[in-house]
């Protein structure tokens, strides 16, 4: 008699059988012509010995900027945005930002330091586990500062470094999104909100003043919405004295830029367990795309649930803090062919520790060839220049051919890159702002 199988081979036999939507090959023409067009226009502007390079587009980044407060200031009024530096914390970015009418969201002290160099003075600080040196930054400039408390005991420590130096400092909340697993380091739970709030009226050098969630990586509003539901429920049950001491409203980051995701086939469900397998992932030219929602579907689907759920518990400023939607597309590597080892593989003077990770095995970037510019892609395997298999650039390039001296273009390189970069063996390329 056959054995039956169980349910953990049934569930692996039926990702197997999975078929991630493949990449819109129009959008993909029309992304890599785009490109082509920019990085020419780039590199005559470029001095050649200056690569590897970061290139930042003072105008790409300012239009997305004003992209993204237009989408939401039809929604919201007041309303307020902030910069999610942690997406790319080139000091440059936050200061052409600054000028577009956003405040800062930093996540340590060395982001907050920055900030108050660049003279900012609408921040917000948020993340989990602050140090006494960080809060008691935040508490002398607390004039410029609202801290996202992230916990019970931060509010503790706050309130003590606070009195320490006789300051009243500003504080919103952090509540956590995701109870369970690794996203449980974010904030408290929803349901401690009141015994929080109540802590909160208790510190004589603390003033409440708002709420702050964060869903993460979302290709369209709906975890947003669901939250903002949630909220609703919550800020009901909250006593009316302690609910009018919430003056804003945090709704974070997270909004996928409209591209969406695209997937080398190792990045999908299925290629990751064929990889797992010892098996290929899948052709290395076929490339998957998850779609994303336009900032405008997000802003009118968010601004309904404030709506419909928040108010009338609540009518003071909405926050947000967009960072990858902002900084993605302003920000290009330039590198160039430095070996040729075949039709199918070539070196550049580059390595992947210019991005901080092995980004390239999973997520599909198109390689431009920039000096052999074609509406054509070829397959071959290039590589970067570091002491190790995983430095990896993609598994193709658009072009007629390629050639050692030849300059690549990897566009949209400006969120969750620069801000990882490493030392790890190469020197890490400068930044052009062009």
């Amino acid at each position: 008699m056959r054995a039956k199988n169980s349910p953990l081979s049934e569930r692996a036999m039926a990702l197997l059988e999975t078929r991630t939507s493949l990449l819109d090959q129009q959008a993909l023409g029309l992304f890599v012509k785009k490109y082509f067009e920019r990085g020419r226009r780039f590199i005559d502007n470029l001095d050649p010995d200056l690569l590897p390079v970061y290139v930042l587009d003072r105008d790409a980044l300012s239009h997305r900027a004003r992209q993204f407060k237009d989408a939401f200031s039809r929604v919201f009024d007041p309303v307020s945005f902030y910069y999610a530096v942690k997406s790319n914390n080139c000091s440059g970015i936050s200061e052409i930002l600054l000028e577009n009418g956003f405040g800062l969201d930093v996540s340590s002290g060395v982001e907050l330091e920055m900030a108050l160099a660049l003279g900012a003075r609408d921040i917000v600080f948020s993340g989990p586990g602050k140090t006494e040196k960080e809060l008691a930054l935040a508490a002398a400039h607390s004039e410029s500062v609202v801290v996202l408390a992230d916990s019970f005991t931060e509010l503790e420590r706050l309130e003590k470094t606070a009195a320490s130096c006789n300051r009243m400092v500003s504080i919103g909340v952090r509540l956590t999104t995701q109870p369970t697993g690794l996203w449980r380091k974010f904030g408290i739970l929803p349901e401690a909100l009141a015994d929080f709030t109540a802590q909160a009226a208790q510190s004589p050098h603390i003033r409440m003043r708002g709420l702050q969630f964060h869903t993460s990586w979302s290709l369209d509003p709906g975890n947003q919405v669901a939250f903002i539901e949630q909220l609703g429920k919550i800020l009901r049950r909250l006593q009316p004295s302690l609910r009018k001491r919430i003056e804003f409203v945090d709704i974070g980051g997270g909004y996928w830029p409209e591209a969406g995701e695209w997937l080398q086939p190792a990045g999908t469900p299925e290629g990751k367990l064929r990889d797992a397998l010892g098996e290929p992932p899948g052709p290395p030219m076929r490339h998957h795309g998850l779609g994303a929602a336009p900032i405008t579907v997000f802003a009118k689907a968010i601004g309904e649930a404030v709506l419909k759920h928040l108010q009338p518990l609540f009518s003071g400023r909405i926050c947000l803090e967009p960072g990858r939607w902002i900084s993605n597309d302003a920000m290009h590597l330039f590198i160039r062919v430095v070996d040729k080892k075949g039709t199918d593989l070539v070196i550049t003077d580059a390595g992947t520790n210019a991005v901080g990770w092995e980004r390239f095995e999973t997520d599909y970037f198109p390689v431009l060839n920039l000096s052999r510019p074609a509406l054509t892609e070829k397959p071959c395997h290039v590589l970067g220049s570091l002491c190790t298999p995983h430095d990896v650039w993609g598994y193709s390039y658009w072009g007629s051919g390629i050639e050692i001296g030849d300059i690549l273009m990897v566009p949209t390189q400006g969120a969750y890159t620069y801000s990882l970069r490493q030392h790890f063996i190469k020197p890490l390329p400068e930044v052009v702002f062009l």
